[in-house]
């Protein structure tokens, strides 16, 4: 079965387009460019018949309506529509269809090295100051192996990117699990024309920053966003592109920017959107608007010919589906009664058409019968003068994560201690599993978590226990008890040899079962015999935390201080009383401190504030 879960952005005050499908009753299929536009016009007309057609056009299909646009030979159907008699409703709170509720799993493979990757950029900054282009969309494909179901990866994928133009398509031997916060075009068909021209909407997204550790700081990142030169250039551009390709099939004089610059929240990034709209002419047809605006731009660079022919050069095979458009063509309405000239006639729907740019999404293929699904999934930038490979690459770094978060099963959890019967600081807790549960698109039942907690104080109500509580992605809490002493004092505490490169991570900010970024620093009691834990830093030299709490320092100045959200560290609920209490001030705290501090502590919720020691050791160079 294939679903859909769409805005409506010509339709800003109506519902999600949330629909599912059953067995289609015809598939529509190009192998060839000279088959694409046939296979669209056949879209077009079962729409105005009244019929829902569901599917995706290839990148590589972009020969069909110009042969200038160059790309490599595709690796399946140019294009792909199935088309339904009717759309089923999809319940906003049901799982997608054959969704089994089981974690999947996807360990992806980067398909590029550095080294690699800097040479392109090099390439590309070079054509541009030749004057050969603008700008270029630099792409490669991430690559793995499902284990699981494709729905419940589907589900995962759509927790992680919420909103915007989720499509899952089942086209056989090939699923399309698209989550695209990108509008390529939404087109209403002769909605209120007796001519039959209609408004065409292209929203494209060009410019990113990464989400912010703390409200201030994600403010900031947006502010920056909108008004970087860099950003505001790789949009413009590509506004202009689009102005240029809408307008050939508008009406004169209707192509309007309404909305330039705007930034959009996404779950690990800010991204910026422009607006571009006009009123198609009178006998426009969905092939017609496919010609004039695809690819789009924002997937392209500028000039189009030009940017996709260095692609051609740079990337190493075809995108397929990704880059190129998923969407839905429908009727708009009930049959017109009335004859329009060049535009609706009697008896035939107006149709609408809503398609994104499917970035943000996964290609399975099933190699043979009992093979696991092999997957792909693409991630670029736009490339513009001044662009820099390391600004670039950590960018690839933060559009990755949304299908890194929905790739590798995790639950939410949080770890209190249970003294004599009484949870310590429960409120602050699921305070924090509560934001948690929303941040990563979780179901959350306080009440339900809150009985599993007393359920499990109920059984140990003497002694002192660390308890684990655990939320998966259904809502569904867990509590285990373990027995706990007290720790001795001071603790011993190691600097790390390298810096923490995911400080800035959501699995930072947020406390889950994904540690592997922290067991990578974890003691080895073999080697480190007595060794508590590790004091960690990030990229610009400057403390976090621990791997199991916060930290805090007596300073020469006399001022206990402990680092800020922004450095990159969770926000503990024994730094949050700490900080109530005026126990801690933040202030920034760096590597090249260590040896000003006069005291340290460990601080968190289960242990509470505990007297520390860092071991004497050479300080890193960062």
């Amino acid at each position: 079965m294939s679903c859909i879960d769409f805005t409506q952005p010509l339709l800003p005050d109506a519902p999600r387009l949330r629909c599912q499908f059953g067995v289609p009753r015809q598939v529509l299929r190009a192998d060839a460019p000279t088959q694409v536009r046939a296979v669209l016009d056949a879209v077009y007309a079962a729409a105005r018949q009244g019929s829902w057609c569901v599917g995706y056009v290839r990148y590589e299909a972009a020969a069909a309506f110009d042969a200038a646009l160059q790309t490599h030979a595709a690796d399946g159907p140019l294009a792909w529509f199935a088309v339904y008699d009717h759309a089923e409703p999809w319940a906003a709170d049901a799982p997608p269809p054959g969704a089994t509720g089981d974690a999947p799993s996807v360990d992806w493979q980067a398909g590029m090295a550095r080294q690699d990757f800097d040479a392109a950029i090099a390439r590309i900054q070079q054509a541009i100051g030749n004057g050969e282009l603008y700008q270029v969309n630099y792409t490669a494909p991430l690559q793995g192996t499902l284990q699981g179901h494709a729905a419940d990866l589907f589900a995962a994928l759509h927790r992680a990117q919420p909103q915007g133009y989720a499509a899952c398509i089942d086209a056989g031997p090939e699923q399309v699990l698209s989550v695209s916060p990108e509008l390529f075009f939404d087109w209403q068909e002769g909605l209120d024309s007796p001519e039959g021209e209609g408004p065409l909407l292209a929203r494209p997204m060009k410019g990113t920053a990464p989400r912010g550790a703390t409200p201030e700081q994600d403010a900031a990142h947006a502010a920056y966003l909108r008004t970087a030169p860099k950003e505001r250039a790789e949009n413009v551009m590509i506004v202009d592109l689009l102005r240029n390709d809408v307008s050939r099939v508008a009406l004169p004089h209707s192509v309007r920017v309404p909305a330039l610059f705007a930034t959009q929240a996404l779950p690990t990034v800010w991204q910026m959107t422009s607006d571009v709209v006009a009123r198609t002419r009178p006998g426009t047809t969905l092939a017609d608007v496919f010609a004039a605006l695809f690819p789009c731009g924002s997937v392209t660079g500028a000039p189009k010919v030009r940017a996709m022919q260095m692609i051609r050069a740079l990337e190493a095979g075809p995108r397929g589906v990704y880059c190129g458009a998923v969407g839905v063509v429908r009727p708009a309405g009930p049959a017109t009664d009335r004859a329009a000239g060049p535009g609706l006639v009697q008896g035939v729907h107006p149709v609408a058409a809503t398609f994104n740019v499917p970035i943000r999404t996964v290609v399975l293929r099933t190699q043979g019968p009992g093979s696991a699904p092999q997957a792909v999934c693409g991630i670029g930038s736009g490339i513009t003068s001044g662009a820099e490979a390391e600004a670039e690459w950590n960018e690839w770094r933060h559009k990755r994560a949304f299908v890194e978060r929905a790739s590798m099963p995790f639950e939410i959890l949080e770890t209190l201690a249970l003294d004599a019967g009484q949870l310590r600081h429960v409120g602050e807790h699921l305070a924090r599993m509560a934001g948690a549960a929303q941040h990563f698109g979780f179901a959350w039942d306080a009440v339900r978590v809150q009985q599993c907690l007393q359920a499990l104080a109920a059984q140990h109500p003497e002694g002192l226990w660390r308890v684990r509580l655990l939320l998966n992605a259904t809502g569904q809490p867990r509590a285990e008890a373990f027995a706990t002493q007290p720790t001795a004092v001071p603790v011993l505490l190691q600097l790390a040899g390298q810096p923490l490169a995911e400080a800035h991570s959501e699995f930072t900010r947020f406390k889950t079962t994904r540690r592997a970024h922290y067991d990578a620093f974890t003691p080895d009691a073999a080697a480190q015999p007595g060794v508590f834990d590790t004091l960690l830093y990030n990229g610009a030299g400057e403390i976090t935390e621990c791997t199991r709490g916060n930290i805090a320092a007596l300073l020469p100045d006399g001022r206990w201080v402990t680092p800020p959200l922004a450095s990159g560290l969770l926000p503990g609920v024994g730094r949050a009383v700490a900080l109530r209490e005026v126990r801690v001030v933040e202030a920034v705290l760096r590597v090249s401190d260590v040896p000003q501090v006069r005291e340290w502590a460990f601080v968190n919720s289960l242990r509470g504030w505990l007297a520390a020691r860092v071991l004497p050791s050479d300080l890193p160079v960062v």
